[in-house]
């Protein structure tokens, strides 16, 4: 029987303001995008409905960051398995950055 040994390692990586920064970005971007493409609006949103999506996307963004950073050490893995992480955590920064989107355009341009 082989035994597994655990090494602590740190939770964050050293790349984790990188990767919020970058998931913030990709957020603003996103957002900006359908804000820019949206026009006037609803006038029953009010004059400042671009506000709260401007500010929701990007810090959501920087969460699914944070959660592509929490599972680098499953990335690092030897083999297959490595690999199957890596394009699972490729597709969860997808749907959550997607999902960062619907919450931020929620009330207004999500109906």
């Amino acid at each position: 029987m082989t035994a597994i040994h655990l090494s602590k390692s740190p939770l964050f990586t050293p790349a984790l303001g990188k990767r919020l920064i970058a998931g913030a970005a990709i957020g603003l971007v996103l957002i900006g995008f359908f804000l820019i493409t949206a026009g006037k609006g609803n006038p029953a949103w009010g004059d400042y409905w671009r506000v709260k999506p401007l500010l929701l996307t990007p810090a959501l963004s920087a969460l699914v960051g944070l959660c592509y950073d929490i599972t680098q050490p499953l990335r690092n893995l030897k083999g297959w398995q490595g690999k199957l992480f890596l394009v699972v955590s490729l597709l969860g920064y997808a749907v959550g950055i997607w999902l960062s989107l619907i919450l931020g355009m929620a009330g207004t341009l999500w109906n």
